[in-house]
């Protein structure tokens, strides 16, 4: 039986010599080829088809092995590769230019009964479109030109993306998102090392609050205050185990962004016409839930609080220690159909499920005294904070 070392120098020298016949009479059929952070090809067809390719691109391809290193059925080949884009055949879909390439690489075979059975393909993608001209130089005026773009670009992007946390309590931070006035609020609590995310907005909030995330220890679990599209928006993308209340398990699960309560006849013709547009655009689809939450539950150092109406399973947290509510959507400070600030008020019934309802959670968040309630949209409530709610049960 060959050692790994030989079946790998084999395999090398059949392709330096384009023999591919004899390359892939090494391959276990069904093997993997994994060209890391690229593509998986599947042998032996899938190894054929590329080196077809390779070889129709570069016809005075070559390759030689450098050194080899193998721990038992494994070996690490580490190659050099070089030829000129001469064709007849297009690489990866672009045209033949003449340009020549020279590159290192290293491969990672895994050999059973004298066939490899899979390989870890590792090379340096960026210098290979460099050298073949499709990316400028390292530090040429052409790559200052394209950076000044793709900056440009990012600091457009932003505009549509969220802002930075604030801080706005003791290890709890807010997410402002939703262009272009960033009404829809995300909530971070500090959470054993990591942080719980309270509501997941839109979808356009994931990458700043993975960014948040990032820095601020990473997301141990998504707490959604209901599933309403502009509240789970993000949640998919989080990679993070979700969290929702019993009756809110089919719309959370649901891949529909409008709710079969909705009334859109009840919004003003303008907003009839935004929101049925925006629903789908602010959603980021089904969410996988892990498990439920309920009133009396704990939550990052906060109690959960049921408070239905706008949606059947809309929950809030309430902590006791400084009065901190957040509470999703029992409150809307936002007017629902132009975005702009408001009053305290019961959410548009165009949402909710039973407005009454509503009123009587709204009731029941104002009888804990909350010191500052802050909601899923817009600016939170201070002040006589007990007095404004009982005023917005009533609006």
């Amino acid at each position: 039986m060959a050692s790994a070392t030989e079946i790998g120098k084999r395999y090398f020298q059949a392709l330096n010599q384009h023999d591919l016949d004899a390359a892939l009479d090494l391959w276990v059929p069904g093997g993997i080829d994994r060209f890391v952070g690229q593509q998986e090809l599947v042998a032996p067809e899938g190894v054929r088809a590329y080196f077809s390719e390779v070889f129709g691109a570069f016809p005075d391809f070559r390759l030689e092995v450098l050194d080899a290193t193998t721990s038992r059925a494994r070996t690490a080949v580490r190659w050099r590769a070089h030829g000129t884009f001469a064709g007849p055949g297009r690489f990866q879909g672009f045209e033949p230019n003449g340009g020549r390439i020279e590159l290192e690489g290293c491969d990672v075979l895994t050999v059973a009964e004298d066939r490899i059975t899979h390989n870890d393909a590792y090379l340096d993608t960026g210098d290979l479109a460099r050298q073949l001209g499709l990316l400028p130089p390292i530090d040429s005026p052409a790559q200052a030109r394209m950076t000044k773009l793709i900056n440009a670009r990012a600091r457009l992007q932003r505009l549509f993306q969220a802002g930075p946390p604030e801080s706005i309590a003791e290890g709890v931070w807010l997410i402002r998102g939703g262009f272009p006035s960033r009404i829809m609020n995300v909530y971070l609590i500090e959470d054993e090392g990591g942080v719980t995310v309270f509501d997941a907005g839109i979808a356009s909030m994931a990458p700043a609050i993975r960014a948040a995330a990032a820095r601020l220890g990473p997301i141990r679990r998504v707490v959604l205050g209901h599933a309403d599209a502009d509240h789970r928006g993000a949640a998919p993308a989080l990679g993070a185990p979700v969290y929702c209340h019993p009756a809110e398990l089919a719309a959370a699960g649901s891949s529909d962004p409008v709710r079969p309560y909705f009334d859109f006849s009840k919004l003003a013709p303008h907003g009839r016409f935004l929101i049925r547009r925006l629903l789908p655009v602010w959603d980021g689809g089904a969410v996988d839930v892990a498990g439920t939450i309920s009133e009396g539950d704990e939550a990052a150092g906060f109690r959960v609080l049921e408070l239905p109406g706008h949606a059947p399973g809309l929950i809030g947290l309430f902590r006791e220690r400084d009065g901190l509510a957040l509470a999703s959507d029992c409150v809307y400070t936002i007017d629902a159909q132009t975005g702009l600030p408001g009053r305290p008020r019961v959410p548009h019934p165009a949402f909710d499920i039973d407005v009454e309802q509503a009123r009587e959670s709204i009731r029941k968040l104002a009888g804990l005294e909350p010191a500052v309630a802050w909601f899923g949209h817009g600016r939170p409530v201070r002040g006589d904070v007990v007095t404004q709610l009982h005023q917005a049960a009533v609006a």
